[in-house]
């Protein structure tokens, strides 16, 4: 494999079944493992749905400060709404980056749990009154690539010579949904250049819609390698969860987004899809010829990240989102 770009695969080959079937999954596998990340063409989420996407986050962003404030996250114990530029922290540093936070509709529930802190993540959604569209569009939105996420977890499975739904009994009532509509201002690089800090993503697997401008960036080897947008496609990349459960033969690979250009705005959508957050996640008895090729460390099935996704993804959130840790979950933070 070409170590300077990433791969291309057609999804639409994985529904087709047969050879063309199998074809993919050794292209996965092998994309998967080496690179942690590839395009994803085929995926059968229309274009005149993107294009939505993209517009209604370009009228949002577009609208007064005030208004967007009005659905700031710090409003929601749940991690849903409005962040503005550097209100959220990758590695303790500013991410140069607004964005809108979305995840799964539920209803609003009591704030109090005890040993289950994490409950507090379900809620509603915040959605601005100036934009009525924009609730059906996005939502519309999540469960288009929810459904493409679902897909291609059982699509990894089978490549790991696994029961097609190994992993269902952990996205049983409906996988981890955490959707990102993200406008990365320009500005001139004199301070930093970071629209988002080197990470890897937490959960099982993540999707990347692009706009026109790039600034993604995916670590390969020694070597920060550019995702250029391409027309068509998603960006995909590997989680923690689907390294940890592989004992790493998946790869879960570092990534970052550079800040563009003064005068020059990037519009992406980023999707994470994980397990449910009271799942248990499973590690993988995988046959002999790949077990030999698992980069490992050995990961223990003791390992919190397994038995406590909720506890972990709720750490991610206060960590990352200062301000609604210390407006919702001041007296939580020592038992965490």
């Amino acid at each position: 494999m070409n170590k300077t770009t990433l791969p291309q695969l057609d999804l639409s080959a994985f529904h087709a079944g047969g050879e063309q079937r199998a074809a993919f999954l050794r292209e996965l596998k092998t994309a998967a493992r080496e690179v942690g990340f590839f395009y994803l063409k085929g995926h059968g989420v229309s274009d005149s749905l993107q294009q939505q996407v993209l517009d209604i986050s370009r009228q949002f962003f577009a609208l007064p400060a005030a208004a967007k404030q009005r659905v700031a996250m710090v409003n929601s114990p749940h991690f849903r709404g409005y962040t503005r530029a550097g209100g959220e922290l990758t590695l303790g540093q500013a991410d140069w980056r607004e964005q809108f936070d979305v995840m799964r509709e539920t209803p609003l529930r009591k704030l109090h749990y005890g040993e289950q802190p994490w409950l507090r993540l379900h809620g509603p959604n915040q959605w601005p009154a100036e934009l009525p569209q924009m609730r059906d569009i996005i939502l519309r939105w999540q469960d288009s690539l929810t459904e493409v996420t679902t897909t291609l977890l059982r699509a990894f499975a089978i490549a790991l010579e696994q029961a097609d739904d190994v992993f269902d009994h952990t996205i049983a009532d409906g996988p981890f949904q955490h959707l990102k509509l993200i406008r990365y201002p320009g500005r001139d690089h004199t301070d930093s250049e970071q629209g988002v800090g080197a990470h890897k993503d937490a959960g099982y697997l993540t999707l990347v819609l692009q706009g026109d401008q790039p600034g993604l960036e995916v670590l390969l080897g020694d070597e920060w390698v550019l995702a250029t947008p391409v027309e068509g496609t998603f960006v995909v990349n590997i989680g923690e969860l689907l390294e940890l459960a592989s004992n790493g033969y998946l790869k879960a690979t570092l990534h970052r987004v550079v800040t563009p250009p003064a005068g020059v705005d990037r519009l992406s959508s980023a999707f994470f899809m994980a397990a449910q957050l009271d799942a248990n996640v499973p590690l993988l008895t995988l046959p002999a010829h790949l077990a030999a090729e698992a980069r490992g460390p050995a990961s223990d099935p003791h390992n919190p990240l397994f038995y406590q996704v909720g506890r972990n993804v709720l750490k991610g959130r206060l960590r990352s989102h200062v301000d609604v840790a210390n407006a919702h979950y001041g007296e939580l933070e020592p038992a965490l």
